[in-house]
């Protein structure tokens, strides 16, 4: 299954301050994150290779999200390594399998995972009276949210199907990724569900954009 999902700046997600246009950073803005290496040196072609430059941040501003997001959907479009370089001892075709499809189930569910921190950022825990002021910002801020949030949605569903090809051949085990093997586990046994979470996330996002909606004069 190939991933059909685009990046993020075509599916409407924006950011909201100093006139950004997506949520995945622009090309030039990565180049400039990144070393600067003779371009020979610095070729990135293979998923891995885009795999290895993401990284979790310790503080998750927003451009440090965006540029694993980058990261991450270039690692779902490139071709991947030989096995000879993949990310976990490969001896033959059926691992090779299982690998590929624990790869893209694995990224999606980075991906879902950055895409949720992302809309945190422009997320309202409450709505106090107080920030009626600046009622328009905040419901701005909250509909960039709710972009990034449902962004997640299909990341999951793509999760879902690539867990369910590699739980067809969950009796090979790849110990060099078997992190991903549980998560395979736990789809698979319904203990890691991201459409509930996404689902709760949602409903408290639109539980505090109704509070601000009420908003008037007299509220104030």
């Amino acid at each position: 299954m190939e991933n059909n999902l685009g990046p993020a700046d075509n599916r409407g997600v924006r950011k909201a301050a100093l006139s950004w246009r997506g949520l995945v950073p622009l090309f030039s803005l990565v180049l400039l994150l990144l070393p600067a290496l003779d371009a020979s040196a610095w070729r990135i072609q293979y998923a891995e290779q885009f795999y290895k430059l993401y990284h979790e941040h310790l503080y998750h501003y927003p451009d440090d999200t965006m540029e694993d997001i980058y990261y991450l959907e270039q690692a779902l479009k490139a071709d991947f390594a030989n096995p000879l370089y993949a990310l976990a001892p490969i001896k033959d075709k059926t691992e090779w399998e299982r690998y590929r499809d624990l790869f893209r189930m694995h990224v999606n569910l980075k991906l879902i995972a950055a895409y949720l921190t992302l809309g945190s950022k422009y997320d309202k825990v409450n709505a106090y009276f107080y920030n009626y002021p600046w009622k328009q910002q905040n419901l701005d801020s909250l509909a960039l949210a709710e972009k990034a949030y449902r962004v997640a949605y299909g990341y999951w569903a793509e999760a879902q199907e690539w867990s369910q090809k590699a739980w067809a051949l969950r009796d090979v085990h790849l110990e060099a990724i078997e992190e991903w093997e549980d998560e395979n586990v736990r789809i698979q046994d319904g203990d890691l569900d991201y459409k509930d979470t996404i689902d709760r996330t949602l409903a408290h996002l639109a539980s505090v954009r109704d509070q601000f909606q009420k908003m008037g004069p007299g509220t104030y």
